[in-house]
């Protein structure tokens, strides 16, 4: 993961995306996810906080703002610091919600991703400055349903995938929060650290993919990029099909993964010219290099 070019702050105003469903955009920063708040007739659900407290401290303001003295909720699309770690501004405000796999996950990694964070430069460590990291109140195994009246929030797990504990998030069946699950022309963000992180699960991410595509959402939040439609889904499910398809190709070839890893990036480069952060191509190839079958 590089440094940002920008300050990785979440800026901006919320934007309506659908009937009671916002977003505060994530502007295509890196170290920005898009933030989801969700406003019913008595309660309003926050979808992820930023990287930091001075993040999380900004989305509850802009949250409040729109839910007035309604009750609050949060929850998180998964760990990742620029996701979460702005969690502590919520904690005692509002109700912090999560599934037991995301739970267990922020604990196991939680100190170890914190401590790599901050050695992505000056200003990733100036925003993560006092960050706690924060525990649940709510521990969910399974859906969970959030009624904020008139609108209804599906909390779902469905990880390994990007994540151990992947959650998406489904609004009235039209709006769905991916997460890292999905992004707007980015290569895929794929955790693969060996040996530090190697939880990242390509192939099962691609059957994932295969049930979000059959909930057919109207209007898809992904964690990264611009808010948009369905077809997300099926771009995202291609690339890696790709990758698998040509990793499994490679390998059962004899080629090192080095040297497919190298190819591979090349030629998904020119497949999708227009998509940004290629460096996560190789570490895509890599993590079906070791989780292919019989490995």
């Amino acid at each position: 993961m590089s440094p940002s070019a920008s300050p990785p702050v979440v800026r901006g105003e919320p934007v309506q995306v659908a009937d009671g469903v916002h977003v505060i955009p994530d502007g295509r920063t890196e170290l920005v996810p898009n933030v989801g708040i969700v406003v019913g007739e008595e309660a309003a659900l926050v979808v992820d906080t930023g990287l930091g407290p001075r993040n999380g401290a900004y989305v509850l303001e802009r949250a409040r703002r729109l839910a007035g003295g309604r009750r609050l909720y949060l929850t998180l699309t998964h760990f990742h610091p620029e996701h979460g770690y702005g969690a502590q501004a919520f904690k005692g405000v509002a109700t912090i919600v999560a599934p037991r796999a995301q739970r267990d996950e922020l604990r196991r990694k939680g100190a170890a991703y914190l401590d790599m964070f901050r050695g992505l430069g000056p200003a990733v460590a100036a925003e993560l400055e006092g960050t706690e990291l924060v525990a649940p109140d709510v521990v969910h195994d399974g859906d969970a349903a959030i009624d904020l009246g008139g609108h209804t929030a599906v909390l779902r797990p469905v990880g390994p995938a990007h994540t151990v504990g992947d959650q998406v998030v489904l609004v009235d069946d039209r709006v769905l929060f991916g997460g890292d699950l999905l992004e707007t022309r980015i290569f895929p963000i794929t955790p693969y650290f060996p040996p530090h992180d190697t939880d990242v699960d390509p192939r099962r991410w691609i059957d994932v993919l295969d049930r979000l595509a059959a909930l057919a959402p109207e209007v898809v939040v992904p964690g990264h990029g611009e808010v948009t439609d369905s077809s997300v889904i099926g771009d995202v499910r291609d690339y890696l099909t790709y990758v698998r398809t040509e990793a499994d190709r490679l390998r059962a070839a004899g080629v090192p993964a080095d040297e497919a890893a190298t190819a591979i990036d090349r030629s998904a480069r020119d497949r999708w010219p227009t998509w940004e952060r290629p460096e996560w191509i190789t570490l895509a190839v890599r993590a079906f290099y070791d989780a292919a079958p019989g490995h």
